[in-house]
C-alpha cells in the first residue's frame, strides 16, 4: 500500500495551490477534484490492473494521476496548462510510472503515443475528469481515431452524462446518445455533487463508463451518412422525422415523396419525431435513404 498521502484531500489540494501561487482558469475549466473516495471509485470502475496502461486528459495537480499511477502500470496524461507542470513534477515525484505530455489532446496524434508509450500494456483505459467545455469534442475523438483502447472512464458534466446513456423515448435522448453508444456501451456509473470540487462548479458531474464495441449493433452501409441522418432527424426536436430530414438533408425538400415513401417502407410513420427511433431504425432508414440521396 502506498503511504503517499492523498492529494486530493481539502487541505493538501490548498496547501499546493498557495505553494505555487496557483489561480484557476475558467477558459480551461478547470475544477479540481478534492474527495479520494470518488477518485478511488472511478479508478475501480475503470477495471485497472498491473498491466493497464492508462491515459488521462487534464490531470490538473495529480490527484487522479496518482491514484492510476498506483494501480496502473504506467499513465500518461495529457495537460494543455503550462502553469501546471512544474506543480506536478512535484506532486507526482513518488511516482515513476508516470509521463506528462504537455500538450492539447485534440491535437494530439494518440495513436502515436500509445504506440511509444505503451508497447507492453496488456490493454489501455482513458480515465480522466474532463473540462466541460470540451467534453463531447474529446470522447468523439477517442471513438472515431478508433484508438487501441478498451474503453473510457470520465467525469463530465451530469447533463451530458444523461445524454450519453439515454435511451429513445426520453427527452436527453438525441444524436449524441446514438453516437456514443455506436461504438460503445454506455453505462452512467455515478452522480457526483458540485461541492467536492475547487472552485465549485455550477453543475453537478457524473462519472460515465464506456467500453468500446469489437463491431458497431447495427449494419450501416455508410457510416458518415448514417450520422448525417442521425443528426438532421434531431436538427429541430419538435419537428417530425419528415420534416427534418426534408429540411436538413442536401436536396431534402426536392425529394420530400422519395424520404416519405421510404420512411413509410422501413415501418416509420412521419409523423414521429427523431427521439423515437431507435437505432435500428435510423440505421435501416439511413440504409434505405442514401440510395435515394446519394445520387
Amino acid at each position: 500500500m502506498n503511504t503517499n498521502k492523498d492529494i486530493a484531500t481539502p487541505g493538501r489540494t490548498r496547501e499546493i495551490l498557495e505553494k505555487y501561487g496557483f489561480s484557476f482558469k475558467k477558459s480551461l475549466g478547470q475544477n479540481f477534484l478534492i474527495d479520494t473516495n470518488i477518485l478511488r471509485k472511478i479508478v475501480d470502475v475503470a477495471g485497472l490492473s498491473r498491466e493497464t496502461g492508462a491515459i488521462e486528459i487534464g490531470p490538473g495537480i495529480g490527484a487522479l494521476t496518482e491514484q492510476l499511477a498506483r494501480r496502473a502500470k504506467k499513465v500518461v496524461a495529457f495537460e494543455i496548462d503550462q502553469r501546471l507542470l512544474p506543480i506536478l513534477e512535484d506532486t507526482l515525484s513518488p511516482y515513476e510510472n508516470v509521463r506528462i505530455i504537455h500538450q492539447d489532446v485534440l491535437k494530439a496524434d494518440i495513436r502515436r503515443v500509445i504506440a511509444e508509450e505503451f508497447t507492453d500494456a496488456a490493454d489501455i483505459m482513458v480515465v480522466a475528469n474532463l473540462p466541460y467545455y470540451v467534453t463531447t469534442p474529446i470522447i468523439m475523438k477517442l471513438l472515431t481515431d478508433n484508438l487501441p483502447i478498451r474503453g473510457i472512464v470520465v467525469m463530465l458534466q451530469k447533463e451530458v452524462a444523461d445524454r450519453i446513456s439515454a435511451q429513445p423515448g426520453t427527452k436527453d435522448y438525441g444524436s449524441l446518445s446514438i453516437a456514443i453508444q455506436y461504438y460503445t456501451e454506455a453505462e452512467k456509473i455515478m452522480t457526483v455533487p458540485r461541492t467536492v470540487f475547487i472552485p465549485q462548479p455550477n453543475v453537478d458531474s457524473a462519472v460515465i463508463r464506456l467500453i468500446k464495441r469489437k463491431q458497431p449493433p447495427v449494419d450501416v452501409d455508410d457510416e458518415s451518412f448514417f450520422f448525417q441522418v442521425v443528426r438532421a432527424s434531431f436538427a429541430q426536436r419538435r419537428k417530425t422525422i419528415l420534416n427534418n430530414l426534408i429540411s436538413n438533408l442536401p436536396n431534402g425538400k426536392a425529394r420530400k415523396e422519395k424520404i416519405e415513401r421510404i420512411l413509410t417502407e422501413n415501418g416509420i410513420d412521419p409523423r414521429r419525431r427523431g427521439e423515437t427511433l431507435t437505432m435500428e431504425e435510423f440505421a435501416a432508414l439511413s440504409n434505405a435513404l442514401r440510395e435515394v440521396m446519394c445520387i
